[in-house]
């Protein structure tokens, strides 16, 4: 592969190829060091695939500083370029096994209650089995949490509104949040990873009395746990986690504080999504279904119609732009929403019971409130406690089974330093990167790799457990300088960049201090 020039439009202008016609489609992916004949290669195999020319048109558009890290990771334009691909179908594979096992526990606590009555046994017989599936069921939330966090990424898919109306339908809408809300926290994390006041993931947990203050010997990280044990603490987790996503907080760097929020959104959405069921429930016993679908839909037109009038300025916002308007996705939720009660109103009615209804609270939004964060908390507490803000060494790499994967690791999030180092490239691709990264000789020496969870380290391989890395042994030690990630926001755009770019200054500054 040739050089590329040092005039970028001179190169392009020239075609690089004996002075031929350069071909508009490829200046982007020339830009980055391609010779013609790849290029066109790549184009052709995104039209195959029916992405058509946006998705290496997005991909390519790096800025110098972005391209140089890149180079310095030890990856040219082809390999990075390679890494970065996505595509519009590998991901409906991960979605369609997530939502298999969620309807495989859920048909089999079914047909478990269907054996217990059908020998007049007492339903708590089967209590052990609706444990594992509490824990079953908040381990596939946690996997549509990470299918978010691809969405998030704009790395779900290649298409921009598939992207995103996948991520907020299959997952996103579920587990009660949205991709916009989502990505606000959480590019906020990446670009200030383990700064204590730009990185809303130490905020919050902070908020919540659930950060942990590093380094933790192995009796004070397990009586930790186990204090989260106690369901109050797990529900303080979620309503804080909630209100950080909903609203956003005053020192997420992506909020203009400038602009004076309007709740009443928030506080519609609210009602909808937790008051409605109480109604409907209410109603469906000791009322009739016929006031009960009155409830429902009186209701949903109600927030329908608020939100359909209200101007766009008013909902949440952010110096992050939409890719579907705020608007847009409120409604959606409302109407996801509204699906979902109306399959569950209409099988209870009649009835004069809320069997269904039951059903979802038990085995759905019990596990949101209990399980889903207790696997959310550890895997923070994993990835980023005990660490600083260096480039390799704020957070690492776990070497995990499939158990450990798919309940608190999920998505690639067990390659969690190569998806720091690159955000931009799939979850399906971050192992492949991180060897990548190992021929980088300070990536190598620095980065961390965990291997089982209790115990001290490895004798032979001096591999730290989950256990041990958050530890004395492993508590940060070099000063290491303050990493803030310039390509966190290489796929999103942004209104008032200049203030970004000054919270990025003063977080490399301050070491992460105000």
């Amino acid at each position: 592969m040739q050089a590329a020039p040092e005039n970028v439009l001179e190169g392009a202008l020239a075609g690089w190829s004996g002075g031929e016609e350069p071909v508009p489609a490829l200046v982007p992916l020339q830009r980055i060091g391609f010779d013609k004949r790849f290029a066109l290669r790549v184009l052709e195999n995104q039209e195959q695939d029916g992405v058509k020319a946006a998705a290496p048109e997005h991909d390519a558009k790096m800025p110098p500083s972005v391209r140089a890290s890149s180079e310095r990771e030890g990856c040219g334009g082809d390999e990075t370029l390679r890494l970065k691909a996505r595509d519009n179908t590998t991901n409906w594979w991960h979605l369609a096994r997530v939502w298999f096992i969620i309807a495989l526990t859920l048909a089999a606590v079914v047909w478990l209650e269907d054996v217990l009555a059908s020998h007049g046994l007492s339903l708590w017989w089967g209590t052990p089995e609706w444990v594992l599936a509490i824990l079953i069921i908040g381990a596939s939330q946690h996997q549509l949490g990470g299918a978010i966090h691809e969405g998030t990424h704009s790395l779900l898919f290649a298409n921009k509104r598939l992207n995103e109306l996948a991520s907020d339908w299959l997952a996103a809408f579920p587990i009660y949040t949205s991709t916009y809300q989502y990505r606000v926290h959480h590019l906020a994390h990446h670009q200030f990873v383990n700064d204590p006041n730009r990185d809303p993931d130490i905020s919050q947990l902070k908020d919540s009395d659930h950060w942990l203050d590093f380094p933790v010997t192995h009796i004070d990280i397990l009586r930790k746990l186990a204090k989260q044990l106690w369901l109050p603490n797990l529900f303080r987790f979620t309503l804080v986690r909630a209100r950080y996503s909903a609203l956003g907080h005053e020192d997420n760097p992506y909020i203009d504080k400038s602009l004076r929020p309007n709740k009443w959104p928030v506080r519609a959405g609210i009602y909808f999504a937790v008051a409605v069921p109480f109604i409907v429930n209410y109603l469906i016993v000791f009322q009739s279904a016929a006031w009960a679908w009155g409830a429902l839909v009186a209701s949903y037109g109600g927030v329908m119609v608020y939100s359909a009038l209200l101007p766009e300025r008013d909902f949440p916002q952010s110096r992050l732009r939409p890719v579907i308007s705020h608007r847009t996705t409120s409604m959606s939720r409302m109407t996801f929403l509204f699906l979902l009660y109306a399959a569950l109103t209409e099988y209870d009615a009649g009835s004069g019971t809320t069997w269904a209804w039951d059903q979802f609270g038990r085995f759905w939004a019990l596990p949101l409130f209990t399980s889903f964060p207790l696997f959310m908390m550890m895997r923070q507490w994993m990835q980023h406690g005990n660490a600083d803000r260096g480039r390799y060494t704020n957070t690492r790499v776990f070497l995990a089974g499939p158990v450990m994967r798919y309940a608190v690791l999920p998505w690639g999030m067990d390659y969690h330093l190569p998806h720091h180092v690159m955000a931009s490239v799939p979850h399906y691709r971050l192992k492949e990167l991180h060897d990548v990264l190992m021929r980088v000789p300070e990536y190598r020496e620095k980065a961390t790799l965990v291997e089982g969870c209790l115990g001290g380290d490895d004798p032979h391989t001096g591999r730290p457990t989950i256990l041990s890395v958050l530890g004395p042994a492993h508590a940060p030690r070099a000063k290491n300088a303050a990493f803030v990630d310039e390509a966190t926001l290489e796929y999103v755009e942004v209104d008032n960049a200049a203030a970004i770019e000054g919270e990025a200054r003063r977080s490399t500054d301050q070491g992460g201090s105000r």
